[in-house]
């Protein structure tokens, strides 16, 4: 067992999970009651996307990532899926556009506007419609710009280049697996996928529980794992020591995390049974700490470990504990911590039963917390892409741009709006302080736009509670005068 490694000496054996108070969380937000194994949320450093439960079709709510507190309900929601939807994620390279998939069968491409949403947006950008069945996962390329891969129920997995022209998509650029002569392999219907860091490999989990290494290009199976004891449900490449991790469970029904070498799936590195809860575990790797993250669905506990490249490979560190089950997660990209704070690393644990997503910030205490501390952000992957979507379908590899959390004055952190227009945002959470009143963009009018758009609704509902006791008060008047009538 590895939670007697964790002796060991480690700098991150201190980190810890802060959960945000109420009020700095997002409050009423009705989460989706689907049950597939999905994540539900996605974050990048300004909007959040939550998929919400709705009456008919399907529809996911976008926040400014600084808008916590109570969420109206009458607040404009992203509904154009037809079907229920099952997953979003954000471009890596475009802070306002997001992917969605559905039961409809659709993969949708949405450009948000640069200060939210202020009515419900129906119309997406482009639509991708070559599968026949509910599209269960997307995910983005991680180094090549525009690629985006969806994997549906009809046995297809596909590879879209979403600059094509035209608002329907109808050919994918590549197909990286489908059914032949009316057959339908099980190792085409898959569970999970991962990319690794130039995305030139593509590791996913398939219904039959194995874990495979695709060529994603020619659409080859690269290796298969053959370790019987072991039946994957999520795999995630741990980039930069070139493994894979997978989760599932044991014969035993035991929840399971095997470490593999990436290019030998004979036998696994590593393996150790957890519990024996029924829930996914998702697992969540942080490149730049070497840090490992374990958390099961339904569960309120979330695992920390350290990973090396030498025995016994895998460290436990520490545990976060909550009473609140997560019905799924959202990660902020790197480029979006509270590096000021010592924020090592950052949830948004979707809790169905207070209809709440809260923020929960693993911070790694020091001394001079104040003080930009080099050795927990190194350089990390920016929101540049590092090849276009052409380049890399010819079989250039690149890794991915890397973007220093520490900027210098006059450089501060950009992303694009729809549209390709550059913006800037000012992040005092990324710079020092002698550097905050350099940046151009004042943040503050948003906050301040956002508090007026608020106070106006709680405005407009006095408004309403007052014209509804005025007619309650002259119905009071009008029966007392008619009773006042028939006694004289």
């Amino acid at each position: 067992m590895s939670w007697c490694s964790s002796l060991r000496g480690s700098k991150f054996r201190h980190v810890f999970g802060k959960a945000a108070t109420r009020e700095h969380s997002y409050d009423g937000v009705p989460i989706t009651h689907s049950v597939h194994d999905n994540h539900y949320c996605s974050a990048n450093p300004c909007f959040i996307a939550v998929v919400t439960e709705c009456t008919a079709g399907g529809c996911f709510l976008v926040l400014p990532i600084h808008h916590t507190g109570r969420v109206v309900p009458q607040h404009p929601r992203v509904c154009g899926h037809r079907g229920r939807v099952l997953d979003v994620k954000w471009n890596p390279f475009d802070d306002y556009s997001i992917a969605s998939c559905s039961e409809d069968c659709t993969v949708k491409i949405w450009d948000i506007p640069a200060f939210g949403l202020q009515q419900n947006l129906t119309k997406a950008r482009k639509t991708l419609v070559a599968h026949s069945r509910r599209v269960a996962i997307i995910e983005w390329h991680p180094t090549a710009e525009n690629l985006l891969l969806s994997s549906a129920y009809d046995y297809k997995v596909l590879l879209w280049d979403i600059s094509q022209a035209g608002a329907v998509i109808l050919y994918p650029v590549r197909v990286i697996l489908m059914p032949v002569h009316h057959r339908y392999p099980s190792e085409a219907l898959l569970l999970s996928v991962s990319f690794n860091s130039d995305g030139s490999r593509l590791a996913v989990t398939s219904k039959d529980r194995r874990v495979r290494v695709l060529d994603p290009r020619a659409g080859k199976i690269l290796q298969v794992s053959s370790w019987k004891s072991h039946r994957a449900n999520k795999v995630l490449y741990i980039n930069g020591l070139k493994m894979l991790l997978s989760t599932g469970s044991s014969s035993w029904r035991h929840r399971q995390m095997v470490l593999w070498d990436a290019e030998d799936l004979s036998e696994p590195l590593y393996e150790e049974d957890l519990d024996g809860s029924a829930g996914v575990l998702f697992p969540f790797y942080d490149p730049d700490t070497h840090m490992l993250y374990l958390a099961g669905k339904g569960d309120g506990n979330i695992r920390f470990y350290e990973l090396s490249a030498e025995k016994p490979f895998i460290s436990f560190l520490n545990e976060y504990r909550s009473v609140l089950p997560q019905k799924g997660l959202g990660v902020m990209p790197k480029r979006g911590l509270n590096v000021m704070g010592c924020e090592v690393f950052r949830f948004y644990r979707l809790i169905a039963v207070k209809d709440l997503v809260g923020p929960l910030s693993m911070t790694m205490p020091r001394k001079k917390s104040e003080v930009f501390q080099e050795d927990l952000y190194p350089p990390t992957a920016g929101n540049q892409a590092a090849v276009t979507a052409r380049e890399w379908l010819l079989g250039i590899n690149r890794a991915p741009s890397v973007d220093p959390l520490l900027r210098a004055p006059g450089d501060p952190p950009t992303a694009k709006r729809p549209g390709g227009q550059r913006v800037f945002h000012k992040t005092p959470r990324h710079e020092a302080p002698e550097q905050k009143t350099l940046t151009p963009f004042p943040f503050q009018l948003l906050q301040a736009f956002y508090s007026q758009q608020d106070r106006i609704r709680e405005l407009r509902m006095e408004l309403t509670q007052k014209e509804v006791r005025i007619l309650q008060l002259e119905l009071e008047i009008k029966n007392y005068r008619n009773h006042m009538r028939a006694n004289f």
